[in-house]
């Protein structure tokens, strides 16, 4: 008889972290293997190069093109500030002198006697990268980053916006299916990691935000709400460079759902600790999922729980992971082993779920669930 699995959502309180964190392009690593590092220790930096601003010399002095170099005040290589003047020349016959002042802080970098164009590069930008996880450096990647080790509690969610950021875990729901009120959202919870139950409102997210949390977990909320929050539709599915104030994470999907009370019991359990969090999400190839990671600091990191769990089977609890039912949560009814015919002419095996909101059915490929844990 064949078995198929469908991976779920992990969701364990021992787990081997692993994060690398490398730079965009070469610079400098700033700690050693070996080091104990905290989520906002600086691990490398560089500097990407500044923007380029051109000025045509030749039109700003009558001049032609082969004599604008004799027209710079200062040499190719100088630092200049905005407003310093940088070449001058005279024209009417002598009578007129124009001066050219630099539109930027940077550096003169090069001049062309057959455009007759001045070339000023602004200061480079710098670029840090943090640990993002309390941990360990366990690998130095020369010149471009590291890997940093820690072992402790993870938990993934379903759909999350905004990017990398930290904080001590705060329960503000008394139960995986209450919904969050705002009001329970205090200046106290300014840069914690705030975790609701079933649901979170568009009042939620800003009170949270106002008071300068660090993130916010919860069941679910609306789509509509999410349109709101960005000012747009999202379209591809790849998030984690909003900015937003606020990272956000979906343990379950869209709309009023109760958190899994495995995640609930997990999180729930850690009150006070520190705990990473990123909202990066993409739904299509190469997936990504928004985590919360929460570092233990009384064990040294050595594996992690298995990942495999059952196969999936008749009244297995899954959600559904691909339009047009993204995000519902239901039990599987019948497990068909024919090939059937979609719409988009493909055969693939598929399932009738029964969703647990209203009780409909609906048949969806099977690669397009996934395992809950209960």
């Amino acid at each position: 008889m064949s078995h198929s699995y469908t991976p779920g959502l992990r969701v364990t309180s021992s787990a081997l972290l692993r994060r690398e964190r490398r730079l965009p392009l070469k610079g400098r690593v700033t700690v050693a293997q070996g080091d104990t590092v905290a989520p906002d220790t600086i691990v490398a930096r560089t500097e990407l190069p500044g923007n380029v601003q051109t000025i045509n010399l030749a039109m700003r002095l009558s001049l032609d093109p082969s004599q604008v170099a004799t027209a710079l005040t200062l040499p190719i290589g100088t630092p200049v500030r905005r407003g310093q003047p940088i070449a001058s020349g005279k024209s009417l016959f002598g009578l007129v002198r124009t001066q050219v002042e630099s539109p930027a802080d940077g550096v003169l970098e090069s001049v062309s006697t057959v455009t007759g164009q001045l070339i000023l590069r602004e200061p480079p930008i710098p670029v840090e990268i943090a640990a993002y996880v309390r941990g360990t450096v366990v690998e130095v990647l020369p010149e471009e980053g590291v890997i940093v080790q820690a072992q402790g509690a993870f938990a993934q969610g379903i759909f999350g916006v905004g990017g990398e950021t930290f904080g001590a875990i705060e329960v503000v729901a008394d139960s995986p299916d209450q919904p969050l009120d705002p009001k329970r959202i205090t200046d106290a919870h300014r840069g914690k990691v705030l975790v609701a139950g079933a649901y979170v409102s568009y009042a939620a997210i800003m009170r949270a935000r106002d008071v300068g949390a660090a993130a916010l977990v919860a069941g679910g909320f609306d789509d509509q709400d999410l349109r709101q929050l960005l000012g747009r539709d999202l379209g591809v599915a790849i998030t984690g460079s909003e900015d937003l104030g606020l990272t956000i994470v979906l343990t379950e999907g869209f709309g009023h759902i109760r958190m899994a009370e495995r995640t609930w019991k997990l999180l729930t359990s850690h009150r006070g600790d520190v705990a990473s969090v990123s909202g990066a999400t993409q739904i299509r190839a190469g997936v990504m999922r928004p985590e919360i990671l929460i570092p233990r600091t009384d064990v040294v990191a050595s594996g992690e729980e298995s990942a495999t769990g059952p196969g999936l089977e008749v009244g297995a609890l899954l959600r559904v992971i691909r339009s047009p039912y993204f995000g519902r949560i239901g039990r599987a009814l019948e497990l068909p082993p024919e090939l059937r015919l979609l719409d988009s002419e493909a055969m693939v095996r598929v399932l009738l779920v029964e969703f647990t909101d209203d009780q409909s059915h609906a048949t969806v490929p099977r690669a397009n669930v996934e395992l809950i844990a209960e």
